[in-house]
């Protein structure tokens, strides 16, 4: 008895450990030095306007994006063309000449279908067996019989690898029987989806490539809108909308799938809008084949996507941003699992952001417009966390300490909350307004986002700067989600893994 009790004491006693540690650095030692230079008369002055010009940076950003979607939807078709920041006189077209027509403006239901015929298309699925055996075989089902596949024919191809012998894998080869364009690529030796990637754009026959995560579901015309971007030269990829499928699975999942509207229905589109430019997120990415492997994948990159994404933005390939062209997938249901998830992307930006930012200040394939986008987005990614994050100490600070509260910082900020909640509301509101028929939450689901929504942020600033702190440690380990059919336990399973 005694030893079971020694054993289930020390998960608790190790996530004490690191709480207390966790707590000294980000929280005990900054209190305790703006205390002491408070009290010796010191003014924090230099940060306050610092935190001010972050929060009003990020207002403006926050309510650009949306202001734009808003006024796509208003406009005479629901799909006018991208860069109204370039329209105005703001940037220019370096780099490639500029297309001989303009790309044309697409009304929502004119792009259900290709204006060309859709050429011979591979897709990739992209999968780590040990932990998506369970998920995998009703995932190619989905593509082999609810995809609409083009006349031209298709490959899909499973780039999976494993670290030992499954059972899926005799199932998998009777699919493949079954359905002569699934083509099983094992990748021997990968540790990573970068190297899977690689191997399948080795083999890839299509004049479009499609890369997939394997919970993904994509909508049956996803490749005949895909084209429609990409066939007269004016964009090399196109990302389209990810939507969570799981969202009535617990509160956490729920949350999730409100963020990811916000973020692919209002942001990524309302970027997209305003400076023609996006970003490949990993999945439901349609790329042309030869851009790809002229790219390649990084394996050494904790986020090979965005990695993927800048250099392409560097080389002088466009990326567009489609909301039309959905997919869903799995949220982790659990704070475990969204916290090594979210902790690797921080990472992987940070990475990026360390390797690129120089270059993207001296892109001449970026205008006027995009260079800024990405540079804020860049530095927004994760380096402005740890600056937001000041204001807990600071705010504690000043209060704790024997200084008079200073009244005009004070009010500023308070109005800038106000403001960003009034953002964020407004963001959700648009979000639910355009969400598709797939999506799985409700109203209901916004209001509890919006009223956790302070409390999700400071969650994703502490993950911010963990993350960070491994960054700068070189500590660098890639935990893969976990993918299971089971349906979680609705409330409690968020829970679960975090103790």
């Amino acid at each position: 008895m005694k030893s079971s009790l020694a054993f289930s004491a020390e998960p608790f006693l190790a996530a004490a450990r690191r709480l207390f540690w966790l707590s000294l650095w980000l929280l005990w030692i900054p209190l305790g030095v703006y205390i002491t230079l408070l009290n010796r008369g010191y003014d924090l002055g230099l940060l306050q306007m610092a935190l001010l010009v972050i929060s009003i940076l990020g207002l403006g950003v926050i309510n650009s994006e949306t202001a734009s979607v808003i006024y796509s939807c208003l406009g005479p078709t629901p799909w006018l063309g991208r860069g109204f920041l370039q329209r105005l006189g703001l940037g220019a077209w370096p780099g490639r000449p500029r297309p001989a027509r303009p790309a044309p403006r697409l009304p929502l239901a004119m792009v259900t279908a290709s204006p060309v015929a859709v050429p011979f298309v591979s897709v990739i699925v992209v999968a780590y067996l040990p932990n998506e055996q369970d998920i995998i075989e009703d995932t190619l089902l989905h593509w082999l019989t609810q995809v609409t596949p083009p006349a031209q024919g298709w490959e899909i191809i499973l780039a999976y690898n494993t670290s030992t012998r499954l059972p899926v894998e005799a199932r998998l080869r009777r699919l493949a029987q079954r359905y002569p364009a699934l083509v099983l690529l094992p990748v021997s030796q990968s540790h990573s989806k970068a190297e899977n990637l690689n191997a399948a754009l080795a083999v890839v026959r299509g004049d479009m490539t499609c890369i997939f995560d394997s919970d993904h579901y994509p909508s049956a015309d996803c490749l005949s809108r895909a084209w429609a971007w990409l066939y007269q030269g004016r964009y090399d990829g196109v990302q389209g909308r990810n939507i969570i499928r799981n969202a009535q699975d617990n509160w956490l999942t729920q949350m999730i799938a409100v963020e990811f509207e916000c973020i692919y229905g209002v942001s990524h589109y309302g970027r997209s809008l305003l400076a023609d430019t996006a970003l490949f997120g990993g999945s439901n990415g349609y790329w042309r084949t030869t851009t790809l492997r002229d790219l390649g994948f990084n394996p050494a990159r904790l986020t090979e996507d965005i990695d993927l994404t800048v250099r392409g933005l560097l080389g002088g390939y466009r990326l567009v941003h489609d909301p039309a062209i959905v997919t869903t997938e799995l949220a982790p249901d659990n704070l475990r699992a969204l916290w090594l998830q979210r902790q690797r992307w921080g990472q992987g930006w940070l990475e990026v952001a360390g390797a690129h930012l120089g270059s993207v200040l001296r892109s001449p394939h970026l205008d006027a417009v995009q260079k800024p986008c990405w540079v804020i987005m860049l530095l927004f990614s994760q380096y402005f966390y740890p600056l937001v994050w000041q204001v807990v100490p600071m705010s504690m600070a000043m209060y704790l300490s024997q200084t008079d509260h200073n009244l005009v910082f004070e009010t500023l900020n308070g109005a800038l909350i106000v403001l960003l909640s009034a953002s964020v509301v407004l963001q959700v509101v648009v979000a639910l307004g355009l969400r598709p028929a797939l999506s799985t939450y409700t109203r209901r689901h916004g209001m509890i986002y919006c009223l956790l929504s302070p409390v999700y942020f400071w969650l994703k600033a502490l993950i911010a700067m963990v993350a960070l702190a491994n960054h700068l440690c070189g500590n660098r380990v890639w935990h893969v989600t976990a993918r299971t059919k089971r349906k979680s336990r609705r409330w409690r399973v968020a829970l679960r893994g975090a103790k």
